[in-house]
């Protein structure tokens, strides 16, 4: 999937994403800034209160997965606690969408 198609993807699965302007935003700290997800760490954090309880556990092994994928084993065993908390948005942007078959 492209990043264009993986933006387009939260979009719609994110009903906080509003277009202002022909921007599309969110609120975070009471201020409408760009909804960045595959660059910003908030907006996925924002993006992942729409799970439930049963796709967040989807979501957590699928994310395990991304990062042990994509990580350099020159820099040591990862497992899967340090794998979700070294994810970038991007990989969790990826898990989100895997975990809704997007």
């Amino acid at each position: 999937m492209t990043p264009e198609s993986q933006r387009i993807a939260l979009v719609e699965a994110c009903p906080f994403v509003k277009k202002i302007d022909r921007q599309l935003v969110w609120l975070c700290n009471g201020k409408w800034v760009e909804f960045d997800p595959l660059n910003d760490l908030n907006a996925m954090h924002e993006s992942e209160k729409v799970l439930t309880d049963e796709q967040r556990g989807q979501m957590i092994n699928a994310l395990c997965e991304i990062v042990r994928r994509d990580h350099n084993p020159e820099a040591g065993p990862m497992t899967a606690i340090t794998a979700a908390f070294f994810a970038t948005a991007a990989q969790r942007a990826e898990a989100f969408l895997r975990t809704l078959n997007r």
